[in-house]
This record gives C-alpha cells, sequence and structure tokens, in this order.
C-alpha cells in the first residue's frame, strides 16, 4: 500500500488578483490569513474556509482549500455543521459586519457552545458591496446612504456579545495592526470559538462620507468604547470534541430500533373509516386517538393521524382525524367522517364543516349540550353522568371513541383494551375503555 506524504505549501493563496476596491481593507486581512495558515503548517485537504454575502463573500475563492458559500449571516451555521461532522478540519468563517447582524443568532449560538471555528469579521462599519447602508456596527452619528444625517443607533459591540456568552478567544484590531497574522494563528489555534473583530477601510463608501483614516481608527475605537487588543482568552471544552467524547461508550452501536405490534386479532372492516374527535386542548384528545390507532393495528389494520391545536397547547380546541383502513393508504384529510365525537364546546366551534358534510348514514355522538346538532348524520347523545364514577376530562376523549369503536365495531374491542393496556396509564386508559363500552351498551 503507497502512503501519500502532505508537503507544506508555501501559500494558501492562488494567483488570482483580489476583485476589491483600491484602498480597501479586505485583501490585507485575507493575506494575513494566509500567512497564518502558513504559520500552522496547515494541510490545505483539511482547511475549510466559509463565506456568505457581501465583499466578504467573494474570500474563499482565492485560497487553494475547501470551501464553502451561502446565505448572508448564516456561514457561522454552515460552519458549526461543518466542524460536528469533522471535528478534525480547520474551519473558518469570513464574514462582515453586514452578516454578523443578519446571523447575530448563529453567532451567540456558537459562543455559547464554544464550537471550534474561527470568524473573522471583516468589519468596515457599513454594507459596502450594496451601497454604503449602515449597519449593526456603524458607529453612532456615522455618515452612511440610510443614514445621511448621522447614525442614531448604538453599534453591536461584537467582541462583548460572544466574549460574555461563552467564546474562548476574542481579538479586536485593524487590518493595519502589524501582527495581525500571529493573533490569527493564535486564535486558530484556540481550542473552541475564536473571534476576530478586524476593522478595515471601506474607501468607496465610509471613508469618504466620514473622512475616516488608517491614524484615526484605533483612536476612534477607544473613543467609542471598543478597546482594541486580546479581550477574552479561555482555556475551555471545544464543543465538537465534548460532544464525541460524551458519547464514546454508544458511538458506532446501533440506534434502538422500533419495536413492532403483534397482531392478536382479526378487523371486520372491509374499506377505510374515518373518525374525528372534536374536544379540548389538555384533554388528552391526541392521545385517545394515538390508543385507538394501535388498537386497530392489533387488529391488522393501517392507522393514520392527524392532529389540530392551537399553539396554546392546553387551552382552545383539540381535533383529531383518524383513519383505520384494511390496506395501506396515504394520510388524507377527513372531509366527511363515518363517525364523530363532539365533547367540549371547543370542539363543537370546530364541528360544523365536518357536521355538514356526514351523510345519514354516519354516526356522531356527542354531550348532552349538543343534543340538537345540524347535521344528517344520526347523532346519539352519551351522557357521562350516566357512568358507574365521575370520568375525568383527561379521560372523556378515550371514552367516547371506544364507545365508537364498540358501536361500529372495525375491529375487536379486546385489541383496544390491549392497546390500552401497554401505555403509561394502563389502569386509567383501561377504565375509561371499559367505561366507553359500557355507555355504547357493548
Amino acid at each position: 500500500m503507497s502512503t501519500i506524504t502532505i508537503t507544506p505549501v508555501a501559500t494558501f493563496r492562488t494567483d488570482d488578483p483580489y476583485p476589491f476596491c483600491p484602498g480597501c481593507g479586505h485583501g490585507p486581512v485575507l493575506d494575513r490569513v494566509n500567512e497564518a495558515m502558513v504559520k500552522l503548517d496547515l494541510d490545505p485537504a483539511k482547511v475549510v474556509i466559509v463565506s456568505d454575502i457581501g465583499c466578504s463573500g467573494l474570500s474563499d475563492q482565492y485560497f487553494v482549500t475547501s470551501a464553502f458559500h451561502g446565505l448572508h449571516g448564516r456561514s457561522v451555521t454552515y460552519a458549526t455543521g461543518i466542524k460536528l461532522a469533522n471535528p478534525d478540519l480547520e474551519v473558518v468563517v469570513i464574514m462582515g459586519d453586514g452578516g454578523t447582524g443578519i446571523g447575530g443568532t448563529h453567532l451567540l449560538s456558537a459562543a455559547r457552545r464554544n464550537i471550534g471555528v474561527t470568524v473573522i469579521v471583516m468589519n468596515n462599519l457599513n454594507f459596502g458591496m450594496t451601497g454604503g447602508q449602515h449597519s449593526t456596527t456603524t458607529p453612532e452619528g456615522g455618515v452612511t446612504s440610510t443614514t445621511p444625517l448621522g447614525n442614531l443607533e448604538h453599534p453591536l459591540d461584537i467582541c462583548a456579545t460572544v466574549g460574555v456568552n461563552g467564546a474562548a478567544y476574542v481579538y479586536r484590531g485593524s487590518s493595519f495592526d502589524h501582527d495581525l497574522a500571529d493573533r490569527i494563528a493564535e486564535g486558530m489555534r484556540r481550542p473552541g470559538f475564536a473571534l476576530l473583530d478586524i476593522w478595515d477601510l471601506c474607501t468607496a463608501y465610509y471613508v469618504r462620507s466620514n473622512k475616516f483614516t488608517r491614524a484615526g481608527m484605533e483612536d476612534s475605537m477607544r473613543s467609542w468604547g471598543l478597546e482594541p487588543g486580546l479581550l477574552y482568552d479561555r482555556q475551555t471544552a471545544e464543543y465538537a470534541t465534548a460532544y464525541r467524547r460524551i458519547h464514546a461508550d454508544i458511538a458506532g452501536k446501533p440506534t434502538p430500533r422500533p419495536r413492532p405490534i403483534d397482531i392478536t386479532h382479526e378487523a371486520a372492516l372491509d374499506e377505510p373509516m374515518a373518525l374525528v374527535v372534536a374536544g379540548s386542548a389538555g384533554g388528552k384528545i391526541r392521545s385517545a386517538a394515538k390508543i385507538v390507532a394501535l388498537g386497530g393495528i392489533r387488529a391488522g389494520l393501517w392507522a393514520a393521524q392527524r392532529d389540530d391545536y392551537p399553539v396554546t397547547v392546553k387551552a382552545g380546541h383539540s381535533v383529531t382525524e383518524l383513519w383505520l383502513a384494511p390496506h395501506e393508504m396515504p394520510m388524507a384529510a377527513v372531509v366527511a367522517p363515518d363517525v364523530m365525537a363532539v365533547i367540549s364546546a371547543d370542539g363543537y366551534a370546530k364541528a360544523g364543516p365536518y357536521l355538514a358534510a356526514m351523510g345519514p348514514d354516519a354516526l356522531v355522538l356527542t354531550i348532552p349540550d349538543f343534543a340538537d346538532l345540524d347535521t344528517k348524520a344520526q347523532v346519539r347523545v352519551i351522557d357521562p353522568k350516566a357512568a358507574p364514577k365521575r370520568i375525568p376530562k383527561t379521560s372523556l376523549g378515550l371514552v367516547y371513541l371506544s364507545a365508537a369503536i364498540a358501536l361500529t365495531e372495525p375491529y375487536p374491542i379486546d385489541a383496544l383494551r390491549e392497546a390500552a393496556a401497554a401505555g403509561s396509564f394502563a389502569e386509567i386508559n383501561l377504565e375509561a375503555v371499559d367505561t366507553g363500552a359500557l355507555l355504547a351498551g357493548a
């Protein structure tokens, strides 16, 4: 077997000239990135440069490494996924100040996790590619195309934001720093999340509108309360490595497989049957329908369930559509149920379209409050007070669905009992099934 020898490279740069405006600071920053990677003697095959949109987004094509180019503000997200997939890769994000605003949540999440990527922010204090609009880092008073009378917003302190949220290495400087390559290399060597906020000059817009100069850049940082230099340097666990360490005992082992449901009964159903239960959120309507579905599966049927409830989860309606079929079938919305249970005012408010579509062969089970439902279907009132003992609201759905199974007999009620007995609340669920069968007269 032959071995492949990696020869250190003298440069990671291609021969293509940069496309940036004369005097733009992006080119010098990329040169320092190149020097840092040479200093670290990295293998180009194990380096990924990730970029997004803006002038900084042009950067990755000028390096002989792997690259990923994506949507504005999302570069840190892509880099996170790459690093998690392969912690051995050196992942470098090159983004602009515009991206730190658009993708601020991603930046925070990467810092909190201390994911091992190095973020180079080319911070020229405005959106340079699209016309010089103000960005989240434009200083107060900064003149841009969208703030011609001076910016009124307080600028985002990128370094403090990621630093206070757990970043391992945070540096603020400029494209003119003589030791910038060393600082970039230092950040890349640091396990964990590293960010370098590198200020540079946008000669097309910000410099022209604000008389911004190299000489005034560092003084401006301090006058705005944004100190330059190394601001955070922590030795903390890098996320991708730590994640693999705590999962080492199960790495490579098969994940638990779904347990089959034994078919213990035979169903009489010979065509698809649609059931709908309309009740209140928090009343375990979905759980009741799931038990009925599992009962059908135990009888050899296919089952499909669709739930509708508000984001409040425990307030408002809860409506579940359930299909039982003797053969495989895709999930489809129920328009005209064969059987429907309307068991609360919340459910009644959503029941109208179903009730209007039901025909004379269909069956509606309901509480006494809605005995006069407007529908062509047969209506059967089941009074919960007729039960031997009080029915909890959380059992009402299963009681009425059990009554529906007992009355229509798509599959044996004993299959439903087995499904009820298999869950975490076996005693409560079995009592609900038996109560429903009793009230149905089965």
